[in-house]
């Protein structure tokens, strides 16, 4: 199966999986959907199947040492790596696998910078460690969970870098203005109607005063990643504008100290 446009994508994506089948709608659909017809985003995908050994093409086997399970063979993934790029290049191999680094939003802007990535999907119990170390560039997880196979962290991946590139979303601030673009998750935002069940929109938004506007998303970004996610903060620390705009709104809410009475920062 394969989804690719003429002209020159920005980024062509090669996906190794034994189930090309799984993408069909995702490829073909929103924003990625859109990027492809518009010749943004090629999608490859091959089957190491296809460079399987015996009658039954198989591509796994059971692993030295005993245990569990099947594990993916190197040989048939190795061919699979070399069929792509005597197709259509070299390209920066990704493979999925639950030992990898975590996948973030840095990881998909570095990713950005490539314009060919393979990504290799494990399945099984895991895939022959040589594959990750002699095959492949670099090892990605997109959490501390296991799944069946690498082909949804694929996905992941996929949109989490074609949102990125060009011309790809609607609005380019959008990618700019957004949860772990600066290590901050993104403030809360509303829509109308301006009450519904009894809760207002802040009235800072409706005020139309820009400066305003742009202090209270500050502060309420800040909260929001110090409440949910202080692990974020831990390597992308307050600054002294989020600092100050937090011990404001703890001013405006204690009641009068006494005269020389020091109240406590955020």
């Amino acid at each position: 199966m394969t989804v690719m446009n003429d002209g020159g994508p920005l980024c062509t994506f090669e996906v190794v999986t034994l189930f090309p089948e799984m993408f069909a709608g995702f490829v073909g659909t929103s924003l990625l959907g859109k990027a492809i017809a518009g010749g943004l985003v090629a999608v490859h995908f091959t089957n190491p199947r296809d460079f399987g050994k015996g009658r039954h093409r198989a591509v796994d086997d059971t692993p030295y040492g005993g245990g569990p399970g099947m594990i993916m063979s190197a040989p048939p993934l190795a061919a699979a790596l070399q069929a792509i790029a005597d197709a259509r290049g070299p390209a920066h191999r990704v493979l999925l696998t639950p030992q990898g680094q975590v996948f973030d939003q840095a990881r998909a802007r570095a990713l950005v910078g490539q314009s060919r990535i393979v990504l290799v999907c494990g399945r099984y119990e895991g895939v022959d460690d040589r594959v990750g170390q002699a095959l492949c560039d670099e090892e990605l997880s997109i959490g501390d969970y296991v799944l069946a196979g690498g082909e949804l962290g694929a996905a992941v991946i996929i949109e989490a870098v074609a949102r990125l590139l060009p011309g790809v979303l609607g609005c380019g601030m959008s990618v700019a203005d957004e949860s772990f673009s600066a290590g901050r998750l993104e403030y809360p935002q509303w829509t109308r109607p301006e009450v519904w069940r009894d809760r207002a929109v802040p009235p800072v938004l409706l005020s139309g005063d820009h400066q305003a506007v742009a202090r209270f998303r500050l502060r309420e970004a800040a909260r929001r990643t110090r409440d949910r996610r202080p692990d974020l903060l831990a390597r992308h620390p307050l600054g002294a504008e989020e600092i100050d705009a937090l011990r404001e709104e703890t001013d405006a809410a204690a009641p009068a100290g006494r005269p020389g009475k020091k109240r406590p920062g955020p």
